[in-house]
């Protein structure tokens, strides 16, 4: 299989937080690369420390030492301001929870994150309207969360998370709150943004046969890397 350019490379990267007086390690000085446009599932024991890097891959939190290359960009270095504009510019999130606006209907949730790039009011309009027909929602534009499935719900989700065309999408869970049928949609939609968009996904589940539509499966334990597993060939090289 052809090597392909880091979309994030971690070095010696390391994490932690008080608590009841005490300090708990969640990365341990953590070595990784993960190649762009693959599609990777992220594993391990509770604490394993799985969401805390999800979050420093998305900019959410900051590493305590190490050094974190996404999309080209050392997040080590960059201040809060530049991080917001760069995450709003460079990942999709998708999580567990949907995280939609009840009151907002499916285009308007899809657009709404819009808001935060250069984009005019039709362009961000155009730019929901094309996410939700990627994902198979063209047709529920106007339906507002309570109309819609668990899956449907999700795909908005995932929808809104690729509007923006980020290098990396970031799921945490993603299917954790839904059927087994619901939950096999949404991960072959994943898979279809990966071959067929060449996004870059990192996805941290709990789930074998969530982690088994990756390409990889990432293993943490203790914040450290303990192996890395292919679970199928490369639809591309």
């Amino acid at each position: 299989m052809a090597e392909r350019e880091a979309m994030i490379h971690v070095r010696e990267l390391s994490k932690s937080y008080s608590r009841g007086g005490e300090t708990l390690v969640v990365l341990d000085r953590l070595e990784l690369d993960m190649e762009a446009g693959r599609f990777y599932a992220l594993m391990g024991p509770s604490g394993s420390g799985k969401t805390t890097l999800l979050n420093l891959v998305g900019g959410l939190d900051h590493p305590d030492s190490g050094d974190l290359w996404v999309a080209g960009e050392n997040l080590s270095e960059l201040g809060d301001g530049e991080l917001a504009r760069w995450r709003a510019e460079s990942v999709g999130f998708v999580f567990q929870g949907f995280n939609l606006i009840p009151v907002l209907t499916a285009l308007e949730n899809v657009e709404l994150p819009l808001a935060l790039t250069p984009l005019s009011r039709r362009e961000r309009r155009a730019h929901a309207r094309h996410a939700l027909e990627l994902v198979g929602l063209g047709d529920r534009t106007g339906h507002r969360p309570s109309q819609l499935s668990g899956g449907q719900e999700q795909r908005v989700a995932i929808a809104r998370a690729i509007a923006s065309d980020p290098k990396v999408i970031l799921a945490d869970e993603p299917t954790g709150d839904l059927d087994r049928a619901s939950a096999d949609q949404v991960l072959e939609l994943l898979q279809r943004l990966n071959g067929e968009l060449g996004k870059t996904i990192l996805m941290v589940t709990h789930d074998p046969r969530a982690a088994d539509h990756a390409e990889r499966i990432v293993h943490l334990d203790k914040g450290r890397l303990e192996r890395i597993e292919e679970t199928r060939p490369a639809a591309r090289t």
